[in-house]
């Protein structure tokens, strides 16, 4: 069988590090075989695609909604306000709101989610085919039973407070092979320590977890998913000490950013890095190792090196503002530019 070698040239935001470097990415068969510099290779921006690490995607019916009221009362399952209207949502506009949030996504680099489903089985069924035909990687972490369902990976769960029988869930979800992923630490403190009694796979939010509730989390290598913007919308927070970014990387925790609620909050990367790099002052390369990050819950880190799948966007900035940056990486975190430019994704994991 004959092999497919392709070839992406440009300037490369390569590795871990995400140091651009005129270079060209030779792929054979959709698998980074080599990445060899090129001083004449065109002035294309090659990154990694991003990867949302928390999203809420069914709400994108209820975009902009009148919302008032605590946190409890807007999306606290369930009678929160999120899920009256999801309750009251068909399924064929679930889906096509769910398709409009990800083609938007992609149009912004953004190549995969990982999202908490409501709605139980037919939920994460509908996450899929909303999915499906675009080059994007839904890691689907389903709730109400849907956790369960083949069309799902893990088990998305709101707080520890608010589920019953948490204990036997948790342990059903494990024995069918699930992730673990806890809201945690979102209006307080007082549900970290119980949801750490679980190990899981993913902590989102943490916006008030303590210095040494994030050593726990650092020490056990636990990824925590930030949502800045959403944590300010919904009043959980009015201080870029929480959540505490620069606390997280002190202690050496793995941070990725997510966007939290379509209804509330657009599933932009771009914009969430350009608020982050305001309001908490993150390194540039930082965000966007963040941004991307998350990629490692579909089993295929989006960074580009060798051996890796190629998963990648690609922006022109030839015509545009960003032809005139003199650093490109401070420009990617600040300037929110990816759907202005008409980004590309290449994403040979999926297809």
């Amino acid at each position: 069988m004959s092999r497919i070698e392709r070839i992406l040239s440009g300037r490369v935001f390569a590795g871990t590090e995400l140091a651009p470097v005129r270079a060209d990415i030779v792929t054979e068969d959709g698998t980074i075989r080599s990445l060899e510099e090129n001083p004449k290779a065109p002035d294309l921006w090659i990154l990694p695609a991003l990867f949302n690490a928390h999203t809420h995607l069914g709400d994108t019916v209820a975009m902009d909604c009148r919302a008032e009221g605590d946190l409890a009362a807007l999306v606290t399952p369930p009678t929160g306000l999120k899920h009256r209207i999801l309750a009251a949502t068909s399924r064929a506009d679930l889906v096509a709101g769910m398709r409009a949030s990800i083609a938007g996504m992609v149009a912004s680099g953004t190549a995969g989610c990982a999202d908490f489903r409501e709605g139980g089985a037919d939920g994460a069924a509908a996450l899929r085919e909303a999915a499906a035909g675009q080059p994007f990687r839904p890691v689907v972490f389903g709730r109400e039973g849907g956790e369960l369902s083949p069309g799902a990976e893990g088990f998305g769960i709101s707080s520890a407070r608010d589920v019953p029988d948490l204990e036997r869930q948790v342990a059903a979800a494990r024995m069918a092979g699930r992730k673990i992923a806890f809201h945690a630490g979102e209006r307080d403190k007082g549900d970290v320590d119980a949801a750490l009694a679980f190990d899981p796979d993913l902590i989102v939010h943490a916006t008030h977890a303590t210095r040494a509730q994030l050593r726990r989390i650092a020490d056990a290598g636990i990824p925590v998913a930030v949502c800045p913007r959403s944590n300010w919308i919904l009043g959980v927070t009015s201080s870029a000490k929480a959540p505490p970014l620069a606390l997280m990387q002190e202690l050496g925790c793995t941070v990725w950013l997510g966007t939290d609620n379509a209804m509330f909050v657009p599933p932009d990367l771009g914009q969430e890095m350009a608020f982050a790099s305001t309001v908490y002052r993150m390194d540039p390369a930082a965000l966007l190792r963040a941004a991307v990050g998350g990629s490692a819950l579909a089993g295929s880190p989006h960074f580009i090196v060798p051996g890796a799948k190629v998963c990648a966007a690609v922006i022109d900035p030839r015509g545009t503002p960003l032809a005139f940056s003199r650093d490109p990486l401070a420009s990617l975190a600040k300037r929110a530019p990816f759907g202005a430019v008409g980004t590309r994704v290449f994403n040979s994991y999926i297809q």
